[in-house]
C-alpha cells in the first residue's frame, strides 16, 4: 500500500510540474516548490495555478500510518513585507492507519488551512508555517486540531 501511495505522489508531482518551471532567486515569488513539513513529518509539494491560487499536496508518513492531503490555497500579500503572504483554504485527505486504535482501516476527511508563506528573496527557498484543522469521518474519528507545521521547500 505504501508503494502505491509513494508512486501516486511522484506521479502528481510529475504531472503538475511544467518542464520549464524556473524560479528567479532574486524574486519574492515562486511557481513550484518541493520540500519537507515538520509535524508529524511530511513531503510537501506546492504549485501556484495563478498568482494568488495554489494547490499543495502533502504526504505524511509516520509510525501510525500514512495520510495524503490535498489543499487549495488562496494567497494574499502582506503590505510592507516583500515575500511574505498569508493563505487560507479548504482541502481533503485520505488516511491509512496501522495502529491498534484503527486496525488497518482507511479514512476520508475534510481539511482547512491558514498560514503564512515566505519566499527568501536571495535564495530559492520557501518557508511556511500553518495550522491545518481537519475532520475525519468514520468510527473513532472526528475533529483534529493538531495538524499543520513548519515547511521548508526548494523553489524551482
Amino acid at each position: 500500500m505504501k508503494k502505491i501511495i509513494l508512486l501516486s505522489f511522484v506521479f502528481v508531482i510529475i504531472v503538475l510540474t511544467p518542464a520549464s518551471a524556473q524560479t528567479n532567486t532574486n524574486s519574492s515569488d515562486y511557481k513550484t516548490a518541493l520540500g519537507a513539513k515538520f509535524y508529524p513529518g511530511a513531503i510537501t509539494f506546492k504549485h501556484f495555478l495563478t498568482q494568488k491560487n495554489a494547490v499543495e499536496i502533502l504526504g505524511y508518513f509516520w509510525n501510525r500510518g500514512s495520510r495524503i492531503t490535498g489543499l487549495y490555497e488562496i494567497h494574499g500579500d502582506i503590505e510592507g513585507a516583500p515575500g511574505l503572504k498569508w493563505y487560507i483554504g479548504p482541502g481533503a485527505h485520505i488516511a491509512f492507519y496501522n495502529n491498534k486504535y484503527y486496525d488497518g482501516k482507511s479514512y476520508f476527511g475534510l481539511d482547512g488551512v491558514i498560514g503564512l508563506d515566505y519566499k527568501i528573496r536571495t535564495a530559492p527557498i520557501n518557508l511556511s508555517l500553518d495550522w491545518q484543522p481537519s475532520f475525519e469521518f468514520g468510527d473513532g474519528a472526528g475533529f483534529s486540531g493538531n495538524w499543520g507545521g513548519f515547511a521548508v521547500r526548494y523553489g524551482f
